[in-house]
């Protein structure tokens, strides 16, 4: 029987699983409107920005709109909450930060800046008809540890396959091309199985040149999709915070966001 530390690694090596094929910000500028429709019919639109290794989100939550700024570039992350005219800081300057972050490869250390969590590469082999790179993890946390292994694509510097010591096993394949907006994108079908549950299947659209998924399908119905997509240099002013805000201090656990 797994442990609830056991279960807590699992959930965490999960989420930086989840977060490496999602952390790179593309080296293209573009603006577009994030669209998610729930199984359910509601819809939730979600305005994007991305710059030179930053990105801007403009959202409404609980009735208020919020906007997320990242600066990759300096390991920054701000929250503003433009009606109160007040913002939350989280990260600081990287140690050498200060330009821009090299885009990452197959080669780049999957585990760099993740606390308990590191990496060791292995090798190279053939995932589903692909070239990757092989790395072994292993996520130490309060005594106990978790092992795993994971192949990223050579070519995109994507997860195509990983798998847990706790049965957890992903696997990303491309199975065609297809054309959205008259952009030509390649579709990936990504299966994650675990043990005693059924395998779920998301279908991915994947932008080479935008470096990230344009629209994704989820079991049970659900879309979400980058719609109205305008390539081109965004202004500096959407990755900062403006003037005459003011700093918060970071919630306790628990709290409303803005309170």
């Amino acid at each position: 029987m797994r442990t609830q530390t056991q279960a807590l690694l699992g959930m965490a090596l999960a989420s930086a699983l989840a977060g490496m094929a999602h952390a790179e910000i593309a080296g293209v500028q573009f603006s577009a409107d994030m669209v998610s429709q729930a199984p359910e019919g509601q819809v939730e639109t979600v305005k994007m920005f991305v710059g030179d290794g930053r990105m801007r989100k403009e959202m409404t939550q609980q009735g208020q709109e919020v906007v997320q700024i990242i600066d990759q570039n300096r390991g920054m992350m701000w929250v503003l909450f433009p009606d109160r005219q007040t913002y939350l800081e989280q990260g600081g300057p990287a140690e050498g930060s200060g330009g821009p972050v090299p885009p990452a490869t197959a080669e780049t250390d999957p585990c760099a800046g993740m606390p308990g969590l590191t990496c060791s590469r292995v090798g190279e082999e053939d995932v589903g008809g692909r070239k990757a790179v092989k790395w072994e993890m292993v996520m130490t946390h309060e005594g106990q540890s978790m092992t795993g292994t994971l192949w990223i694509d050579a070519e995109r510097a994507i997860p195509l396959k990983h798998e847990m010591s706790n049965g957890e096993k992903m696997e990303l394949l491309m199975v065609g091309t297809d054309t959205i907006d008259g952009r030509e994108v390649e579709k990936w079908e990504m299966t994650t199985t675990a043990p005693d549950r059924q395998p779920t299947r998301v279908l991915q659209w994947y932008d080479p040149e935008l470096k990230l998924s344009v629209r994704e399908e989820f079991p049970g119905g659900g879309v979400r999709e980058l719609k109205s997509i305008r390539i081109g240099p965004q202004p500096d002013h959407l990755f900062a915070v403006p003037a005459g805000y003011t700093r918060m201090e970071t919630p306790q656990p628990g709290a409303q966001p803005g309170q």
